[in-house]
């Protein structure tokens, strides 16, 4: 299935009006998870693409990464996505990272570079200098399994269905305004066509903050070269502190109006309703626009990135009714939006 084509979906079921898909990342204590589950299975009743499970830098909370990811695939339909991350990763230990999903079931991932410990007396940065690299990692660590999986045929004591392997996908990041690193206008294209020519099947941008920004890249992107979808990451901002986080990592510019309506509005929930208000404008904006879809970071709650979907008119009124979901391939082919 490409990443156009509509999700699987029983009958009856709510399907967005474009393609959908979630992050999470794994709880950072050993506290009770079925907060999480929860969350999971109502991000799964609106039938997205993929839900991504974010992953520490060199392997922290990397067990509770897999763990989620393991519980997205065994009770929910829809497709479970790792990121992987080069910063603090040998060479051996990113191959032993990728067969243990592998391994698991998982068959999609997100190759990022990562950013640097913030502790400063730790400095080596990995043996993966670019993730353009760990693409390449992933697709070798999977050429090196057997093409042909067995299956056993149900009633049949003995006997295997022999099926082709599914062949994975992997996704890349993607920076609108640039990376906070980038040192020419055009490095951020250049290192997305590099990633392409690896292997890469999927873009995910960064956040930001107008529509122009978005469409500005991927019309650039698009006479450079690049053909896989691009698709716009949209994070709500619901308060002060989340935002200032958010351009202290990102970089990008601060948006005005935004900003001093949060500051000026005094009660949590008029925050929330003006950070839900925001985001659903930026993605109605974007999906009139042609955007392939919308990459939602939910930030481990599913209500808020819901009710942006149901504003924006990708949801229907009332939201999402069951826990139903779409497998994926995330592109195989160039001719992708």
């Amino acid at each position: 299935m490409s990443f156009d084509a509509p999700p699987f979906a029983p009958a009856g079921a709510v399907v967005p009006r474009v393609p959908i898909s979630f992050e999470l990342y794994p709880p950072r204590t050993t506290a009770p998870i079925e907060a999480l589950h929860e969350t999971i299975q109502q991000l799964a009743s609106a039938a997205p693409r993929f839900i991504s499970v974010t992953y520490g830098a060199g392997g922290s909370v990397g067990g509770r990464s897999l763990d989620v990811l393991r519980y997205i695939r065994e009770h929910t339909s829809v497709e479970p996505l790792a990121h992987l991350t080069c910063v603090g990763n040998t060479y051996a230990g990113a191959s032993r990272l990728i067969r243990e999903f592998l391994d698991a079931g998982i068959l999609s991932f997100l190759a990022l570079r990562g950013d640097p410990p913030l502790d400063e007396s730790q400095p080596f940065l990995g043996d993966l200098e670019s993730s353009a690299q760990l693409v390449q990692l992933i697709d070798r660590a999977q050429a090196e399994r057997a093409p042909y999986q067995e299956r056993p045929i149900p009633g049949v004591p003995g006997a295997v269905q022999v099926t082709p392997r599914r062949k994975v996908n992997i996704a890349v990041a993607a920076y609108p305004n640039g990376h906070p690193r980038s040192t020419y206008r055009n490095q951020d294209i250049d290192a997305l066509l590099a990633k392409q020519a690896a292997g890469a099947t999927l873009a995910i941008t960064q956040l930001f903050f107008h529509p122009d920004d978005y469409f500005a890249f991927v019309e650039r992107a698009r006479r450079a070269g690049v053909t896989i979808p691009i698709l716009p990451g949209i994070m709500p901002i619901t308060s002060p502190a989340r935002l200032r986080r958010v351009l202290e990592l990102s970089g990008e510019e601060l948006p005005a109006e935004l900003s001093i309506d949060l500051e000026v509005e005094p009660t949590a929930e008029g925050r929330t309703e003006i950070g839900v208000a925001h985001a659903a404008e930026l993605v109605r904006e974007l999906v009139d626009g042609g955007a392939p879809g919308i990459h939602l970071y939910a930030f481990n709650q599913h209500r808020t990135v819901l009710d942006v979907l149901t504003a924006a008119g990708v949801l229907p009124e009332g939201g999402a009714t069951s826990p139903v979901g779409g497998a994926l391939q995330l592109a195989e082919t160039s001719g992708a939006h």
